[in-house]
């Protein structure tokens, strides 16, 4: 049994890997923002026949205290931090970008302090000062000055950024919707939320009509990497356990840099691997001091 979810977390972690690549590898097929809105209509198109009513009944009966955390939930994690990572990848390379996927850790550390409360002490500053030096190796290409920190670079780490709001607020849940329901919602918000944006892409000219590879990376970013890997990640979390688990994230950063080398030619350079070593550094220091304490309770 245990052997089975590890094989299922494998192909959850290349899913999501994956992702990275495809968008990097269609960026000139169709516009970041009409990707992200196709992605999230697929998957409303795919789930709400099967829980439509339930969740308006829900939903129905809910007040302002569990409206706030959805609201935010639909706007951090609905379509914009995916959008802002279709874009980077327009202007930096894939075995960057997904090198940050190692730093969502911090921007939840540094986002539970003023909307959970939750106390950050001096080795946990201390982490995140590493981590940030590796993130500006990395955006700078080694030579740290500013003005060349690249803005596909920038733009992924916004991405990051929303998705650790997301975890954040996801501790905030008081809704009972179930996983279908909430995909669902969370997609239809994402969907208002993208909505100005996809505007602004048809009024510029961008390029919306679906080529047989953007069509086919909408498709796998909706069904492959937010569905499949969705499941998976949950049947992987309830075998394993959530600790055990999500310590194997660290692993996409190298599974999406093979695969950039396999499928793009994109080789990494030395201030990559300079970069995410002080990046994992920074982590296992801000993180060190939570782990313990668990660890005596």
């Amino acid at each position: 049994m245990k052997l089975t979810a590890w094989f299922v977390l494998a192909g959850t972690l290349l899913l999501w890997s994956g992702n990275w690549i495809v968008a990097r590898a269609v960026r000139d097929e169709i516009a970041p923002g009409f990707a992200t809105a196709g992605r999230l209509v697929v998957v409303i198109l795919l789930l709400a026949p099967f829980c439509w009513h339930g969740m308006v009944r829900k939903l129905s009966g809910c007040g302002w205290a569990e409206w706030r955390p959805l609201l935010l939930l639909g706007w951090a994690g609905g379509g914009l931090h995916l959008a802002l990572q279709w874009l980077g990848l327009h202007y930096t390379t894939a075995t960057s970008a997904t090198l940050y996927l190692s730093i969502s850790p911090i921007f939840i550390l540094l986002l539970a302090r003023p909307l959970l409360g939750e106390h950050i002490s001096a080795r946990q500053w201390a982490g995140v000062l590493v981590s940030f030096c590796g993130v500006a190796l990395i955006g700078t290409q080694g030579n740290f000055s500013l003005v060349s920190f690249n803005l596909g670079d920038a733009l992924a780490l916004a991405s990051m950024a929303m998705w650790g709001s997301y975890t954040v607020f996801l501790r905030m849940r008081k809704d009972a919707l179930d996983t279908p329901e909430f995909i669902t919602l969370v997609c239809l918000m994402g969907l208002a939320w993208m909505a100005p944006w996809v505007l602004w892409e048809l009024w510029a000219g961008k390029k919306v009509a679906l080529s047989l590879p953007g069509g086919l990376a909408v498709l796998y970013s909706a069904i492959g990497s937010l569905l499949l890997a969705y499941a998976g990640w949950n049947y992987v979390v309830k075998r394993l356990g959530a600790a055990r688990a999500g310590a194997t994230m660290h692993l996409m950063p190298a599974i999406a840099v093979g695969l950039a080398a396999l499928f793009l030619g994109e080789y990494p350079q030395w201030f990559h691997f300079a970069g995410i070593a002080l990046v994992l550094a920074g982590v296992g220091l801000s993180t060190f001091r939570r782990q313990s304490r668990i660890g005596r309770q």
